[in-house]
């Protein structure tokens, strides 16, 4: 079998003659040594060679000879699997070979043949395969660089060193410098390692919290289409009753009238032969007969009754002439007011209605409502009397507080002046430049100037927010226990406008201030 190395299929297998043919058998000879083979074997009969024993009969046995081409083919098919570099000798110019090593001083490339009869002296240098020799030399001299610059930070030849703009300059060898620089290359590897693993545990992390996002999602997303599948049921099932009340009454009504209408027919009958009666009286001609005829009957004392008879039906049929709409507007709203109670069970968050403002902390500057919703700038003295809750500027907190649960509750707000909204500690202080709200680590607000911007505060930190003013109502939504508060404006669609995410340490009061404006809660 034919060897691999391509060197054995580009030489002759007995005198490595490198120009040889190729037999069947696949092995290479030059000229010269199939000959001598064919010679010793005359006569024989049979011919074989030496290596293998392939017989063959004859010169023509011998096959074309292995072009440049092949040898090119085969050479690029071994470098391939040898040396991925693609530099080749220098000085093998029959055919392409490649090279193991590349000489600094001599800049050429050496096949491994070449390297073992190249110079053996220091300064040729020999380095990995490489076809930037030219960087390995002074660009002034045109010596080899050996020495490294501490002044410049730049590589230098010996001329260069002795006399050249680098002399008296100090300077290192080139293992020296590349070990330190291999230490720091080292240590620059080791922190980029390090924040790759960081990234990398960042990158699983929030793929983690883009798993614990999806999942939260389908969650909510699937209560609230049972939420609303159940609402629907519900009103499906309030539409059925109210239907069916009404049917009931426009059954019981249609009974009613159809009884007295067939009272009134009684009636009319009746009319209809009293009348018949007395016209026949009218036609009589003898006064006896009329005299006496009309004393038998008490047709004609019954007139007062009669109109009794009439007025009473009157009256029934005016109390039938309409449903009770009284009873359906009741069955109506009890019936919504439980779908709303259960679904606000559902999102378990508790409606603010009995939020109140407390008189006692409002600053003088602050004019209160008589029903303690409204909080007005007022430019004259409110002359509120001293208490130690009292805040020194224009601000009011609610008199109720939140310790626990979710709730929400909606501030309606003017379009001119600086208004704040937001919560607060108890502990904050009331006088001073850190009572104002937001301006201290107890409170956290929202603020609008001149229906122009919003920004948020907390710990006096600002931060103006992108959104432009829609509308003037707001709504502030607390989760105690998540440590959220947020705002949302409540225009079409709802905006969301910013949401605090703290822990929070103390009950919380709703919190307000104004300045030329005023701000309302909503019942």
């Amino acid at each position: 079998m034919a060897s691999a190395d391509p060197e054995e299929k580009l030489s002759c297998s007995n005198c490595q003659n490198t120009d040889p043919g190729s037999l069947k058998c696949e092995h290479n000879f030059c000229w010269v040594c199939i000959d001598c083979v064919l010679d010793t074997q005359k006569g024989t009969g049979a011919n074989n060679r030496h290596e293998c024993r392939a017989e063959f009969q004859e010169h023509s046995v011998l096959e074309k000879k292995i072009s440049v081409q092949n040898r090119a083919v085969c050479f690029h098919s071994y470098s391939s699997g040898k040396n991925d570099t693609g530099i080749v000798c220098t000085y093998c110019v029959d055919s392409p070979v490649p090279a193991v090593k590349s000489c600094v001083m001599c800049e050429a490339s050496l096949c491994d043949t070449h390297v073992r009869v190249h110079s053996k002296a220091a300064e040729h240098v020999l380095i990995e395969p490489t076809t930037s020799l030219q960087n390995r030399k002074c660009s002034v001299h045109k010596k080899i660089l050996e020495y490294y610059c501490t002044k410049d930070n730049t590589c230098i030849c010996v001329s260069c060193l002795l006399f050249g703009d680098h002399r008296g300059h100090q300077v290192e060898m080139f293992d020296t410098v590349s070990e330190r620089k291999r230490e720091k290359l080292k240590n620059v590897l080791r922190k980029i390692t390090l924040k790759t693993d960081e990234a990398e545990n960042r990158v699983k992390s929030m793929q983690e919290r883009s798993r614990e996002v999806g999942e939260k999602t389908a969650g909510v997303t699937e209560r609230v289409t049972a939420l609303f599948r159940d609402i629907r049921r519900q009103l499906d099932d309030l539409e059925k009753k109210v239907h069916s009340e009404i049917s009931r009454q426009e059954e019981q009504v249609s009974l009613s009238i159809s009884k007295l209408i067939q009272q009134l027919e009684m009636r009319k009958d009746e009319l209809s032969r009293k009348m018949n009666y007395i016209e026949d009286l009218c036609n009589l001609t003898d006064p006896l007969t009329i005299i006496q005829e009309s004393g038998k009957h008490a047709y004609f004392h019954t007139e007062e009754r009669e109109n009794e008879d009439i007025e009473k039906e009157d009256k029934q049929v005016y109390s039938v002439d309409c449903l009770d709409e009284g009873l359906i507007s009741v069955t109506l709203h009890t019936g919504l007011s439980d779908i709303a109670t259960s679904i606000k069970r559902w999102i378990n968050v508790k409606g603010a209605t009995d939020m109140l403002l407390d008189i006692k902390t409002a600053g003088n500057d602050v004019h209160i409502s008589g029903d303690l919703k409204s909080a007005c700038w007022s430019q004259m003295d409110q002359n509120h009397p001293e208490t130690p809750g009292r805040f020194q500027y224009d601000q009011v907190l609610s008199t109720r507080s939140f310790s626990s649960g979710r709730h929400y509750w909606e501030v309606e707000t003017s379009e001119s002046g600086v208004w704040f909204v937001g919560m607060c500690y108890p502990s904050i202080n009331r006088k001073g430049r850190q009572s104002w709200i937001g301006d201290n680590n107890s409170s956290w607000c929202l603020r609008r100037y001149d229906n122009i911007q919003y920004s948020v505060i907390h710990d006096s930190k600002w931060f103006q927010l992108p959104h432009k003013v829609s509308c003037q109502v707001l709504g502030v939504y607390l989760d105690y226990e998540a440590g959220q508060l947020s705002f949302y404006e409540l225009c079409d669609p709802i905006k969301h406008l910013h949401t605090f995410t703290t822990t929070f340490t103390e009950p919380l009061y709703a919190a307000f201030s104004v300045y030329k404006a005023w701000v309302r809660i909503k019942s």
